[in-house]
C-alpha cells in the first residue's frame, strides 16, 4: 500500500463534502467518499460524477485548481432528481433491492411487500438491476431543486450512507463472532428432522386409510 500524501485525507474531506452523496457508482468507484479519495490522490478526474453535473465539476476545479471540463460522457449524462417506484402489485418480497440500496430507503421483509421511503431515496437506481421481477423503476420528481436543499439532502444521504455501513460491519462481524454448530448439535437436529418427517408420512398414511 503506497504512503498517504500528507494533506490528502483533508482534501478528499472537502471534495466529498462537494459531491451530492447519491452513492450511485457511475464514478467508477463504490461510492463517494472513494471517489473523493481518488481525485485526492491525482487518479481520478473531477468530470466523473453525472448526478453533480456542471456544478460540481466547477466547485471541484476551484477547490483542487483542475481546469473545468465537461463531464466525463462514458460516467452517464445528468439527470432530472428522480426516485425509485416499486410495483407494489408485483413484488415478490425477495430483499434484493433492500440490499442494493446504499442509504436504506426501501422499507419491507423477506416475502413481503416492500415500499421506497421516497424522502430518503437518492435516485441512484442501484436497486433495479439485481430485481428479478422488474417490478422497479425510476419516476421524475418534477421538482426545481435549490443549492441549498442539494446540500441538505447530501448530508442527509451522507448520514444515512455513513449508517447503513456501519451497521452491515457490525451485522458481519457479529456472524463472524457467532458460535459455530458443533458436530453433536448437528447430529439432533438431523435426527429431530427425520423424526419429524417420519410423523408427517404417518400421518399422511392414517389420513388417506380414512378416507
Amino acid at each position: 500500500m503506497k504512503p498517504a500524501v500528507p494533506g490528502t485525507e483533508a482534501l478528499s474531506g472537502r471534495i466529498d463534502a462537494l459531491l451530492p452523496q447519491t452513492q450511485c457508482r457511475q464514478c467508477g468507484y463504490p461510492g463517494c467518499r472513494p471517489y473523493a479519495e481518488a481525485v485526492a490522490r491525482g487518479s481520478a478526474d473531477i468530470n466523473r460524477c453525472p448526478p453533480g453535473g456542471d456544478d460540481t465539476i466547477r466547485e471541484l476545479a476551484r477547490l483542487t485548481g483542475a481546469s473545468i471540463k465537461p463531464l466525463d460522457p462514458a460516467c452517464g449524462t445528468p439527470a432530472p432528481p428522480a426516485v425509485a417506484v416499486i410495483d407494489e402489485e408485483a413484488c415478490i418480497g425477495c430483499t434484493l433491492c433492500i440490499q442494493a440500496c446504499p442509504v436504506d430507503a426501501i422499507a419491507g421483509a423477506t416475502k413481503l411487500m416492500h415500499t421506497v421511503i421516497a424522502a430518503e431515496c437518492t435516485g441512484c437506481g442501484l436497486c433495479i438491476p439485481p430485481c428479478p421481477v422488474d417490478c422497479i423503476s425510476m419516476a421524475e420528481t418534477g421538482e426545481s431543486v435549490t443549492a441549498e436543499e442539494r446540500r441538505r439532502r447530501a448530508l442527509n444521504y451522507r448520514g444515512r450512507y455513513t449508517a447503513r455501513t456501519a451497521r452491515l460491519e457490525r451485522e458481519h462481524s457479529e456472524r463472524r463472532g457467532a458460535p459455530r454448530e458443533n458436530a453433536a448439535e448437528r447430529r439432533k437436529r438431523a435426527t429431530v428432522e427425520r423424526v419429524m418427517q417420519r410423523a408427517r408420512q404417518r400421518l399422511q398414511k392414517r389420513g388417506t386409510k380414512t378416507e
